[in-house]
C-alpha cells in the first residue's frame, strides 16, 4: 500500500519543518503550504488522505482551506490545529466536516494518535458503507426471487414508492413474504442507512405494546425503573414496519393515527412530544377493509396507512415462481447444512409445483430444509416431500375424499397458522380461532404441532 499522503498548512516554518520530520518518519508522504492561499491552489492538482491544517492564518484561514477540500475532495480527512484561543474556531470546523482537532502546544505523539484515531473512524466508515451495500444489493428489490408477472409488478411498484416517505400497506396470506418486500422497499430507499425496525402488532400483548412502540418515562408504571426508547424512537431517520397492523387495539389506533399526522410521539407518562422522522411500512393478511366496515379498524387510520397498497397474490396464484423460490431455498439450506452436492430430482420439483401451498412462501421453504435434513444420498427425490403438513397431507386428503380427514387437515393448518401470527402466544392464537385455551393445547398435542 501507498504511504498516506499529508498536506501540511501552517504560517510558521518551525513548526510544518518539526512536524513534517516526525511524519516522515512515521511514514507519511508530507507536502506543506505556508498559508491557506497556498493550501488550496494545490488542491485542484493533487488528491491527499489528509489536510492538517491550522486555523488562524493570515489571508484564508483554517475554516476556508476545510470548505474548499470537502469542495473538491469530499474524502479526504481534515484535522484542525487550534492554538489558545481558537479552539471555537476548531470546534465549529469539526460541525463543517473536520474530521478532528488538536490544541497547540501539542506533542508529536498527540499529533500522530489524533491522525491515527481519525483514519480508523474513517476506515471503520467506509466498511460500514460497503457493508450496507453489500446488504441492499442482498436483500433490496432486485434480490427478491420471482419469475412471475404478478410479483414483477409488485416489485415495479415497490420501486416506485421506494424513495418516498409515503405509508404504504402490503397485504397478502401469511408466509407470502410481506416482511421481504418491506425490508426491500427500505433497503432500496434514501433511508437505507438507517434502521429498518420491525414489530408484530399481534405478538405483543396489549398492556406491553404501547410501550414497546412509543417508550415510557421511568415511573410511568409499576416496572418502568427507568426511561425507555420506544420502536418509533429507534427507527428515527429510517423505517418503521408494522406486521399485522390489523392487530392492534383500537386505543393504539388513535395513537397511531396521531403519530401519523404530526410526526411526533409521547412516551407513556411524559408530559412533552418527541419529534421522529419514520417512515411507516404496515402490513397485515385480515381483510381491513371489511374490518373498517365492521368497525373493527378505525376508518381515519386505513386511509393514512393505505395511501398505496401492495397486494402480493399467494403462491398457488403464481407456479412460476416455485421453482426458481425452490432452487434458491435448496442452495441456501444445503450451503447452510454442509450438503453443497445435492440437487432436487426434476419429479421432486413437479410434485412440489403442484402442491397447494396453503403456507406459502414460507412452508415452501421450510419443506425444502426438512428434506434436505432427512434426505440420505446427494438427490432429493419426490418421496422427500410426501406427507408434509399440510401441503402434501392436503392433496392425499382430496384424493381420498376423506371430509373427516380434510377437517383435521385445515384444523391443523388453522392452528399453525394462527401461531404464527401470534409469534407463538397460545393464548392469543386461542382468541383468534374462537376456541378455548384447553382445547388448543389438546389440539397442539394431537396434531403433533411443535
Amino acid at each position: 500500500m501507498s504511504p498516506p499522503r499529508v498536506l501540511l498548512v501552517d504560517d510558521e516554518e518551525n513548526l510544518r519543518r518539526t512536524l513534517s520530520v516526525v511524519l516522515h518518519q512515521e511514514g507519511y508522504e508530507v507536502e506543506t503550504a505556508a498559508s491557506g492561499t497556498d493550501a488550496i491552489a494545490r488542491l485542484p492538482q493533487a488528491i491527499y488522505d489528509v489536510v492538517v491544517t491550522d486555523v488562524r492564518m493570515p489571508g484564508p484561514d483554517g475554516l476556508a482551506v476545510l470548505e474548499e477540500v470537502k469542495r473538491v475532495h469530499p474524502d479526504t480527512l481534515v484535522v484542525m490545529m487550534s492554538a489558545y484561543g481558537s479552539t471555537d474556531l476548531a470546534i465549529e470546523a469539526v460541525k463543517r466536516g473536520a474530521a478532528d482537532y488538536i490544541a497547540k502546544p501539542f506533542r508529536s505523539d498527540e499529533l500522530l494518535l489524533t491522525l491515527r484515531k481519525a483514519q480508523e473512524r474513517e476506515r471503520l466508515r467506509r466498511e460500514n458503507t460497503r457493508l450496507r451495500r453489500e446488504v441492499a444489493r442482498a436483500w433490496g428489490l432486485e434480490s427478491v426471487v420471482h419469475r412471475s408477472a404478478a410479483m414483477a409488478e409488485v416489485l415495479r411498484m415497490a420501486e416506485k414508492v421506494a424513495d418516498f416517505k409515503t405509508t404504504v400497506l402490503i397485504t397478502g396470506e401469511s408466509g407470502t413474504g410481506k416482511e421481504v418486500v418491506a425490508r426491500a422497499i427500505h433497503l432500496s430507499s434514501v433511508r437505507r442507512d438507517a434502521p429498518f425496525v420491525a414489530v408484530n402488532c399481534g405478538a405483543i400483548p396489549e398492556n406491553l405494546l404501547e410501550s414497546e412502540l412509543f417508550g415510557h418515562v421511568k415511573g410511568a408504571f409499576t416496572d418502568a425503573g427507568r426511561n425507555k426508547k420506544g420502536l418509533f424512537e429507534e427507527a428515527d431517520g429510517g423505517t418503521l414496519f408494522l406486521d399485522e397492523v390489523g392487530e392492534l387495539p383500537v386505543a393504539l389506533q388513535v395513537k397511531l393515527l396521531r403519530v401519523l399526522q404530526d410526526s411526533e410521539i409521547r412516551r407513556v407518562g411524559d408530559v412533552r412530544s418527541v419529534a421522529v422522522d419514520v417512515r411507516v411500512i404496515s402490513a397485515t393478511s385480515r381483510d381491513l377493509d371489511r374490518d373498517v366496515e365492521e368497525e373493527r379498524f378505525r376508518d381515519d387510520l386505513f386511509y393514512r396507512l393505505n395511501v398505496i397498497r401492495i397486494q402480493i397474490p399467494p403462491l398457488r396464484e403464481r407456479r412460476e415462481d416455485i421453482p426458481v423460490l425452490a432452487e434458491h431455498f435448496f442452495a441456501r439450506h444445503a450451503a447452510r447444512l454442509g450438503r453443497r452436492g445435492a440437487r432436487i430430482s426434476p419429479g421432486a420439483m413437479a410434485f412440489l409445483e403442484g402442491l397447494p401451498w396453503p403456507g406459502n412462501v414460507r412452508e415452501l421453504e421450510n419443506a425444502i430444509e426438512r428434506a434436505l435434513v432427512l434426505s440420505e444420498d446427494g438427490i432429493v427425490e419426490e418421496g422427500a416431500f410426501r406427507g408434509l403438513p399440510p401441503a402434501g397431507d392436503a392433496a392425499a386428503g382430496a384424493e381420498s375424499l376423506s371430509i373427516k380427514r380434510a377437517i383435521r387437515l385445515i384444523e391443523a393448518d388453522l392452528i399453525r397458522r394462527a401461531l404464527e401470527r401470534m409469534g407463538g402466544n397460545r393464548t392469543h392464537a386461542a382468541r383468534i380461532l374462537e376456541i378455548s385455551h384447553r382445547a388448543l393445547l389438546y389440539k397442539i398435542k394431537r396434531y403433533g404441532i411443535a
